[in-house]
């Protein structure tokens, strides 16, 4: 083992000896033979080979002279080292493991034999009596040498003998032909080598190119061949071969590496040489007179080298070997020379053409002049020479490059660097092409100045011992340029866009992009070597800070959001911001004092970073992309836990081993004096010293790191409160990047900073949410984070459950399976600290994964750090809640390994390392370290507050905010997407979702049914739970849940075959298709179609298909059957079979299907046993397809029904024939007239019925009678039938008495009445036959009798005056009606109108109702022959008799101007059907344009106010379309429809308030939503107008009414209507409350002073008095009460009443809407684009408080003391300064803007409040609000109004925006 101490060196003598004869000396020689003894019994010379059969010279490798070990390992290791193994006992195990690698390399198994020749023996030799070599080892080197066994001999060579063909094969060298060029050099490679086996040899390494090793002899064998050596060659030497070392030194060496073969020993000579004699005295030594030069003279004979023995060996790429801990690799080595002498022969040139510049004054290819004719280095060679002198570096051969050539290199570099210091570089937004042009000039010589002082820097990043080499001017050169780089072109260029003002710029410096890039790409190297050389050489405090705030300002520089904007593509800034990030966690870790600063400048930079899509830049080893600045973050939080070596700090790094080697030795162990434990063995017997001692180093740092996390988190949250999303400040948009990015970290071993941040921030959020005391917006943002941070943990712990469900356990001892139990126990909260923080756990494991890793990605440095320091404070904790002795004792042997480290992270890798751990292995490791369960002085983990999330998720779904309940909803919706397993079992989940699903607030159960849809998704067994509650939901009164719980159900019902959960979705569902909001109408059929007619579409006739479609048409007939479906179905056929739908002829086919599998349930029931029930229930879906297409049906089908009308004789049967007639009245007219047999036979059957079917069939009955006669010509059949109940009709009439009379009566009318409304009796064959009955002839003779209608008319007129019975009445005005219907001339006949007069003025409701369908049925028939007549015009011109109307036209309109009051009244009577009928009426009036439109509008606007769906949304849609064609006209009415809409709701519905509840709607909604179709300014018009309505003349006020005033009503009516719109601009809602408060000041005031000179009797001169009155302070005494006038007070309470609901219900608009206050904001004019803008409501005002309010103050009439306190509350409202106090009371639940600097007018308006109240306001002296001027005695006001925490605005998402 060499020695490194003095007087321990190796190789020959030195002194004394050196003057001996040969034989004393070869019989003294104790040591190994040194390279000059060597050199004679080797084929090499010391003269420079120019002949190429020359073999270069080799090196030896482990002879004369050895190595300095201090060159090799740190001293203070090696002193280290020799002080454990002199200590008593057993050495260290950390002595131990050095040993055991040194005996690995000592190794004779690793290491190459070289065998050389040596002499012949001496018998005569003798042995020294000099003491043998390890008396003067070091103590651990004598323990090496002590137990190591060392085989290693010289060869004892024969008598030389010419070799044989094979062992010529094995010998060192061959022949290696070249060609016959000057100097040549053969180049020859090593073979691969073990590391291991390859001990360094340092000196011999910086003399010689190539290298040799060489078998160490044994003692006994040196000392043997002492005496045998006798070269031939002679030479003198000193100390030093000044010759070798001038050779090395030498720029123009050319010597190669060799390549030695393996070699065996042997005993033959090499080649045909002559071995030397050994009688040769040894070399003598002759020591100069002033001198140590040293010379050598070496003769040899002539080259006697076979070439033929050489091969040619192909250069190739060498193979670089790891480094081992004392040595490096032979191939290593071999780089390293071949680097050091491409380095020396470019700087040569260089050298060489900067000597051939200068002499010729010409550039070359190397070297360029500055402008002041300095030379300096070009580009490229600036870049060649960057990449060689990386090369060295790396390769550790940088120290042998000769310190004149770095500094001549550096003489070079400044050259261009302080050429530039002159130049003006700044980027100028006003320049013009030209100007840019001449900037881009000047890039070459930036480009050359940044890559010389990146040269400079790389010089000086070498870990040189040269001072010289660090020079504080080039590096505050380096700096300034680069500042000025950053700071006058990177920045502006990347602030450059296209458009703008500096869109000339950018055209100009986009055409020369590709220059401008190469700058900030040398711009980033740069950096990035000044990063380097600032973690080696400790800079200037300004070198530093100037670095740190350049850094800054790149990490948050501001570049384009699109390529197109940006002049380089910011791909390239990127670059640069992660040097930068680089660059700053260099500083942070190197400045402690700093860090604060750091981070301040890190944070107060967040707004300028962007939020869309090229935020995340920063991209992550396991594919996720994150924020840079997030990156830092985290990077820096873990820097904040590495341990930094103090004693270091403020000192040069580079020449720091100068200076201690000057101040002498120092202590090996560092700081380690100041533990007392010194090994593990120690640590276990003293555990609570090793605790503390790990404690002291530990905790300051982890409390360091969370502490400045703790710093990042209040800043993030602090901005991120007064911020709102759809704001300009992106504070809030950013906490939420942030919380994505931690999260999307929180598994990765590499950042375990995220895990600190989410924790700290969960429990701020956790905090927050508890407390009362919390704004809503404040809890809803920490919901939201709650989530993100809940949906986190779930997924960690999804990742943990899989990773160990395939992990690979068959070894029981491996990592794998104690991972994979650690896992489970884990997972179930079961793990002890214990068990996770043990030395070979999943700490270990992560920590050997990231130390693995380090060479790769060096930032991981911190990682290890912050994992290392928490490690060991958990220990420390964990010691600490131990009671078992033997843990404690383990947890000590811990804590010290956990101190070494935490002071080394080398540590581990030195004494004790795992191996390899595979990255799914590490990954579950770290994953493990955060689900343990441990409390700690930290608290709680992360993972450890996920029940706790979801226990305040949960509770705040009860929350009595909505939006509080929505956003808990939406969180626990982000955890489902990661673990759905909080669904299984008796989840408190589920339920809390199902009543929230029936919530109060829209928003809620909007985002309860989106979770439902969620947990469908995730569990499909749940349907049967939810299905009940999704349907329900079909009707909610939202909208947007409406739609949801549809699409919701159509996804159910597609995956679902169960016919109870399709039959309840389709029945909910089918008459959603008569909604009011035609989106949802819209969505309704669409899904219908869906889910009943598209899964049928195509020609498929499979079994499988058939089934489906049976059960599908089976499960149609059950739902037509239990539900009330009828009128909405055939309204959903006829839309898809129309002729405009997409896919009509599709679903034609497809109904087609339909009918024929019906038709088949019907048969299968009639040849069935069984009641036929089925069947019947066919033929009622069997009629809705008939009423949507006649054509679906053929004649084959149609004769299947028949039997069900041959034989009507029970009721069953009649209830079938029901549905069969009326198929056949819609069907039969599709039939041709060739089927004359069953049309007759069915004819027959019906005719012969007729008398007795009841009213239902009739119709169609008599409908299908008159078509089959039609058809067959017959129709005098008819005619008889119906001339034969006429005639019993007219007979009766002579004498009507008795029961049976009036029924027989009715039978008559039935028959007539049915037949003439379905048939035409004008036809002249019908005539006679009437003319020829005799007591109907005399009738045609009558004034006015026409035709066959008259006559029946005339037989049944008379039956409807009042002397008839009522019955009676309705059936002759039922016969009349339809009589009329067919033959609408009648309505016009003197005798008809007058009669329905009469009926109407009896206001008989049954009667009334018989006219009403009558007219209705005939408005609604022309109608559609108007909409025919329309259609036809397309294809042929029709022929008006009045331009655009029918024949009957003037019918229409006649009968329409006669009763249009009597319809009117009917239907603003009651809610009732009847009110409907005369509604439908109206509706048809409208819509052909019967009346003027102001006969209609206030009707239809008073009845869109009703409770009945029906009537409201017809009277909706006609005002509505009265209002898109007469606007002017309809306006001007809508102030008398305010007060009819009042009356109508207090007399008819009997709910005089403004609005209805559950959820809070206006009751003039209606008309809103009409008046979104006219003009801004006209809504504002009518809006004005509405708030005037509660304008009053307190003298004039109405006061009739009990117990409240109609007039107080009417104002309750109008302000609760005015508080509950739906406003569509903000223009909207500031007229609305600017109008509330002018009249609340307008009008209050008198009110307020008659109350307080009336009520209260105060006096003026009491008001004039120095001291003010306080309205609190009155009391109202009894004999006041008894002067005050009851009627008086009731007035003066009433209109307090008023004015105090208006006020009120101006505060709930300024708080829905978040209109400050502030007068400056009344006074500004808000800008048009403003108020356009749609007004955002805050989802934390609810309308609950404002109808408390009003319903209490409408309260007040009820005693005499409750309107004494009413005048109070009111004069208290008038006499303060409302405007103070009105904004204290909207900061307690709302924002406060900005604050804001008043100007002089508010100075003077307002005074500085007192103590809570606002001062008082004479209402006398100001009766219109006046303002007046500041007290004498008052202060002045502060300017601007301090901000308010916890305050905010509601943004678009209904988030806050915080003040």
């Amino acid at each position: 083992m060499a020695d490194p101490r003095s007087g321990a060196r190796n190789g020959p003598p030195t002194t004394e000896t050196d003057g001996r004869d040969s034989n004393v000396a070869a019989q003294g020689f104790t040591r190994p033979f040194s390279l000059y003894e060597a050199l004679p019994y080797t084929p090499c010379t010391s003269i420079l080979p120019f002949d190429s059969d020359v073999i270069p010279t080799p090196s030896i490798g482990s002879a004369s002279p050895a190595p300095s070990l201090i060159d090799l390992i740190q001293s203070r290791e090696f002193d280290a080292l020799n002080e454990e193994a002199l200590g008593q006992g057993a050495p260290s195990k950390r002595c131990q493991q050095t040993a055991s690698q040194i005996q690995r390399l000592l190794d004779r198994g690793n290491i190459t034999e070289f065998n050389f020749k040596t002499g012949p023996k001496s018998g005569s030799a003798k042995h020294s009596n000099q003491p043998p070599l390890a008396s003067s080892l070091s103590p651990f080197s004598k323990m090496v040498f002590d137990n190591t066994a060392l085989a290693f001999r010289y060869p004892t060579p024969d008598t030389p003998t010419a070799p044989t063909p094979d062992e010529s094969l094995a010998k060192p060298f061959e022949a290696i032909p070249v060609a016959k060029t000057p100097q040549p050099t053969p180049k020859v490679e090593l073979p691969k080598h073990n590391a291991l086996a390859a001990p360094k040899n340092k000196k011999a390494h910086a003399q010689n190119i190539a290298k040799l090793e060489v078998v160490q002899p044994t003692k006994s064998d040196l000392e043997r061949a002492a005496g045998l050596v006798n070269p031939t060659t002679r030479y003198t030497m000193d100390d030093r071969p000044a010759a070798l070392a001038a050779q090395a030194a030498s720029p123009i060496h050319s010597q190669q590496p060799i390549q030695p073969a393996a070699t065996t020993p042997t005993n033959k000579p090499l080649g045909n040489r002559t071995p030397s004699t050994p009688n040769q005295p040894p070399p003598k030594a002759s020591q100069g007179s002033g001198s140590q030069t040293v010379k050598i003279s070496v003769e040899i004979g002539a080259s006697t080298i076979d070439k033929s023995k050489f091969a040619v060996i192909p250069s190739g790429p060498e193979e670089v070997e790891e480094d081992d801990a004392f040595g490096q690799s032979l191939g290593l080595n071999q780089r390293a020379d071949a680097s050091l002498h491409e380095l020396k022969a470019f700087l040569n040139s260089v050298f060489q053409a900067e000597h051939h510049a200068q002499s010729t004054g010409s550039e070359n290819e190397d070297i360029i002049f500055t402008d002041n004719r300095q030379t300096t280095l070009s580009s490229t060679a600036q870049s060649k020479a960057q990449k060689l002198l990386s090369k060295t570096i790396s390769l550790n051969c940088f120290k042998r490059v000769p310190l004149d050539y770095l500094l001549r290199l550096h003489r070079l570099c400044d050259g261009a660097l302080k050429q530039v210091q002159d130049i003006e570089v700044n980027v100028d937004t006003t320049w013009t092409a030209a100007d840019a042009e001449q900037w881009v000039q000047q890039l070459p010589q930036l480009e050359t100045a940044i890559r010389s002082g990146r040269t400079s820097l790389r010089i000086m990043c070498g870990g040189r011992d040269d001072k010289k080499l660090y020079s504080e001017d080039t590096i505050d050169r380096c700096v300034n340029l680069f500042r000025r780089v950053a700071d006058d072109i990177v920045i502006p260029i990347a602030e450059v866009r296209s458009s703008g003002n500096t869109a000339e710029l950018f055209k100009s410096l986009a055409s020369n992009k590709k220059k401008i890039a190469t700058l900030i790409i040398d711009c980033q190297n740069l950096f990035s070597v000044m990063s380097e050389l600032l973690s080696r050489v400790d800079a200037s405090e300004k070198v530093a800070n100037d670095l740190e705030s350049t850094a800054s300002r790149l990490i948050f520089i501001e570049t384009a959001q699109a390529e197109r904007e940006s002049v380089i593509e910011t791909q390239k800034f990127d670059g640069l911001r992660l040097v930068s990030m680089d660059m700053l966690s260099q500083i942070f870790l190197l400045k402690p004092a700093q860090r604060a600063g750091i981070f301040d400048e890190i944070l107060t930079k967040f707004q300028k970073l962007p939020v869309g899509k090229r935020a995340r830049t920063f991209k992550l080893m396991d594919g996720h992309s994150i924020q840079p600045v997030s990156a830092l973050i985290m990077r820096l939080i873990q820097t904040s836990a590495a341990k930094v070596d103090d004693t270091t700090l403020g000192r040069p790094r580079a020449i720091q081993s100068i200076e201690d080697d000057e101040d002498g030795p120092s202590n090996p162990n560092g700081n380690a004096t100041s533990f007392s434990i010194r090994n593990e063995k120690a640590a276990i017997a003293e555990h609570e010293t090793a605790i503390g001692e790990l404690n002291a180093l530990s905790r300051p740092l982890v409390d360091g790191a969370a502490k400045n996390a703790d710093h990042v988190i209040q800043y993030i949250l602090g901005r991120a409160q007064g911020k709102s999303k759809s704001g300009e400040d992106p504070h809030r948009n950013l906490l939420d990047l942030f919380v994505e990015d931690f999260t999307i970290c929180l598994d990765n071993p590499d950042w375990p900073s995220a895990e600190l941040l989410l924790r700290l921030l969960t429990r701020r959020m956790l905090i927050t949410l508890k407390d009362d005391k919390s704004a809503v917006t404040l809890k809803n943002m920490a919901l939201e984070i709650l989530g993100v941070v809940a949906a986190a943990i779930s997924k960690l712990r999804g990742y943990v459950r899989r990773t160990v469900s395939v992990l690979d356990v068959r070894d029981p001892h491996s990592l794998a399976a104690h991972l994979n139990e650690l896992a489970n126990l884990a997972l179930e909260m079961k793990a002890r600290p214990e068990q996770v923080l043990e030395w070979e756990g999943p700490y270990r494991a992560t920590v050997e994964y990231l130390q693995s890793r380090f060479s790769d990605d060096p930032h991981l440095s911190s990682a290890i750090s912050y994992l290392v320091s928490t490690w060991g404070f958990k220990v420390g904790d964990c010691h600490k809640a131990s009671a078992d002795d033997s843990e404690q004792s383990r947890l000590g042997g811990l804590a010290y390994k956990l101190r070494e480290m935490i002071r080394d992270q080398n540590w581990l890798a030195r004494e004790d390392s795992f191996g390899e751990v595979p990255v799914n292995e590490a990954r579950l490791a770290y994953a493990i370290t955060l689900l343990r369960s441990d409390q700690s002085a930290q608290g709680l983990r992360l993972c450890d507050h996920f029940h706790l999330i979801m226990h305040d998720l949960l509770s705040s779904m009860a929350s009595d905010q909505p939006t509080v309940r929505s956003k808990s909803l939406k969180s626990i919706n982000q955890v489902l997407d990661t673990d759905s397993s909080i669904l299984d079992g008796d989840s408190g989940v589920l339920r809390s979702i199902l009543e929230c699903s029936q919530d109060s607030s829209t928003q809620v159960r909007d985002s309860a049914l989106g979770l439902i849809g969620k947990c469908l998704t995730m569990r499909p067994a749940l349907e049967g739970k939810l299905i009940e509650t999704i349907v329900d939901r079909f009707t909610d009164a939202g909208p947007g849940v409406r739609k949801r719980a549809i699409k919701l159900a159509k996804d159910i019902y597609l995956r679902n075959s169960d016919r109870n959960v399709r039959f309840a979705i389709a029945n909910k569902l089918l008459p959603r298709i008569h909604d009011y909001e035609e989106s949802v109408k819209e969505l309704s059929k669409q899904v219908i179609e869906e889910i009943w007619f598209t899964p049928f579409h195509g020609d498929e006739n499979s079994a499988a298909s058939q089934t489906s479609l049976r059960d599908h048409v089976t499960l149609m007939v059950q739902t037509v059957k239990r539900g009330n479906v009828n009128n909405v179905l055939d309204k959903v056929l006829q839309a898809l079979l129309a002729p405009g739908s997409k896919t009509a002829q599709v679903s034609l086919e497809v109904c087609r299907k339909f009918v024929a599998c019906m038709f088949d349930l019907v048969a299968s029931a009639e040849s069935s046993d069984n009641s036929g029930s089925s069947g019947r229930d066919a033929l009622q879906v069997l009629l809705i397809f008939a009423k949507a297409d006649p054509g679906l049906f053929t004649f084959e089908q149609l004769a299947v029904i028949k039997p069900y009308v041959l034989s009507l004789s029970t009721n069953d049967e009649l209830g079938v024939a029901r549905y069969v007639i009326g198929i056949y009245r819609r069907v039969l007219s599709q039939l041709s007239s060739i089927h004359t047999v069953f049309l007759d036979e069915l004819g027959t059957s019906l005719l012969r019925a007729a008398a007795k079917l009841n009213r239902t069939l009739m119709d169609d009955t008599a409908a299908c009678v008159w078509s089959i006669y039609t058809m067959l010509n017959r129709r005098e059949k008819v005619g008889r039938l119906v001339l034969s109940a006429l005639k019993g009709a007219r007979v009766l009439g002579q004498n009507f008495q008795g029961s049976q009379v009036i029924q027989k009566f009715k039978r008559y009318a039935l028959i007539v009445g049915v037949f003439a409304k379905n048939g035409q009796f004008e036809d002249p064959e019908l005539r006679a036959l009437f003319e020829q009955e005799t007591t109907i002839a005399p009738l045609f003779k009558r004034r006015g009798v026409e035709n066959v209608s008259n006559v029946m008319v005339e037989v049944f007129l008379p039956f409807c005056s009042p002397k008839y019975d009522e019955e009676a009445r309705w059936a002759a005005l039922e016969t009349v009606g339809f009589i009329c219907q067919s033959s609408p001339r009648n309505y016009t006949a003197p005798n008809v109108y007058t009669t329905f007069q009469q009926i109407f003025d009896s206001k008989i409701p049954k009667l009334e109702a018989t006219i009403l369908q009558s007219i209705r049925d005939f408005l609604f028939t022309e109608e559609k022959r108007s909409e025919q007549g329309s259609e036809a015009t397309t294809v042929k011109k029709r022929e008006l008799t009045v331009i655009g109307g029918t024949s009957y036209d003037d019918v229409s309109s006649g009968t329409t101007q006669r009763f249009m009051e009597q319809f009117t009244r009917i239907a603003l009577a009651t809610q009732d059907e009847h009110a409907f009928l005369a509604v439908e009426v109206l509706a048809s009036i409208n819509r052909q344009g019967l009346v003027h439109p102001k006969q209609t509008g206030v009707t239809f606007i008073t009845l869109a106010t009703s409770s009945n769906p029906r009537i409201s949304e017809a009277a909706y849609q006609q005002h509505k379309a009265l209002h898109e064609k007469h606007e002017t006209v309809v306006e001007r009415d809508y102030v008398a429809a305010l007060r009819a809409a009042f009356e109508y709701q207090r007399d008819i519905v009997q709910d005089p308030r403004g609005a209805r509840t559950n959820p809070f709607t206006s009751k003039l909604y209606l008309l809103m939503e009409v008046l979104k179709i006219s003009k801004t300014k006209n809504r504002h018009k009518f809006l004005e107008k509405l708030c005037t309505q509660v304008d009053f003349d307190l003298a004039k006020l109405d006061m009739t009414g009990q117990p409240v005033p109609e007039s107080v009503q009417y104002a309750q009516f109008i302000i609760e209507n005015i508080a509950f719109f739906e406003y569509l601009t903000v223009g909207e809602v500031h007229a609305v409350v600017t109008t509330m408060e002018k009249i609340a000041l307008s009008t209050g005031p008198a009110v307020a002073q008659a109350i307080e000179s009336e009520v209260f009797a105060l006096r003026m001169d009491a008001l004039e008095s120095t001291q003010p009155h306080n309205v609190d302070s009155l009391a109202v005494q009894d004999n006041m009460e008894s002067t005050i006038d009851r009627d008086r007070l009731r007035r003066l309470t009433a209109g307090s009443m008023i004015l105090l609901a208006l006020w009120e219900a101006r505060t709930y608009l300024r708080k829905l809407y978040g209109i400050d206050a502030n007068k400056r904001e009344q006074k500004a004019k808000l800008q048009t684009k403003d108020l356009s803008k749609a007004p955002v409501k805050s989802q934390a005002v609810t309308g609950d408080k404002l109808w408390a309010d009003i319903t209490r103050i409408m309260d007040s009439l009820s005693d005499r003391q409750t309107m004494l306190q009413t005048c109070q509350e009111f004069a208290k409202l008038m006499s303060e300064d409302k405007e103070h106090l009105v904004q204290n009371d909207e900061d307690e639940d709302m924002n406060g803007e900005e604050p804001t600097t008043p100007n002089g007018d508010e100075d003077e308006e307002m005074d500085e409040p007192s103590a809570g109240r606002g001062r008082k306001r004479k209402s006398h002296d100001t009766p219109g609000g006046r303002k007046k001027r500041a007290r004498s005695s008052s202060q002045p006001r502060k300017r601007g109004r301090p901000p308010k925490q916890n305050k905010g605005e509601v943004d678009a998402d209904g988030d806050f925006d915080w003040a």
